[in-house]
């Protein structure tokens, strides 16, 4: 928000808040305040992301700072990554839109049946 209460989204912030709370990257951000993970583990955790989007999405999550990938000096070598400090920082607010979205929700289903309802009957 500016100073004269105007809400205005850079456009850097524009592009950061599509990088980090997109579909994909709040799943991947779930698992992961949880505890470091594997790419598949992750991959079973959210089943319904394909390898090229949960890939891309850890991609735009480290390029970020957001999430953190450790090579694991293993037989083959694995990939784990965990959330870093930063990306720590992110669960307040994403707690606060989904209390939001919770508190809400009533009011928005309304909303949708009625604009439903009108997209049906053409009005």
């Amino acid at each position: 928000m500016d100073t004269d209460g105007e809400l205005r989204i850079h456009p850097t912030h524009r592009e950061l808040l599509d990088q980090v709370l997109d579909k994909w990257s709040l799943g991947v951000l779930n698992e992961l305040c949880e505890r470091p993970c594997r790419f598949n583990e992750l991959r079973r955790a959210i089943p319904a992301v394909t390898q090229k989007s949960l890939t891309a999405t850890l991609r735009r999550l480290e390029r970020n700072g957001v999430v953190e990938r450790e090579v694991v000096s293993t037989r083959p070598v694995a990939i784990r990554y965990r959330i870093t400090p930063l990306g720590k920082t992110l669960r307040q607010p994403v707690d606060v839109l989904l209390a939001w979205a919770s508190e809400h929700m009533p009011a928005i289903e309304r909303a949708r049946d009625v604009f439903d309802a009108r997209e049906e009957t053409g009005l």
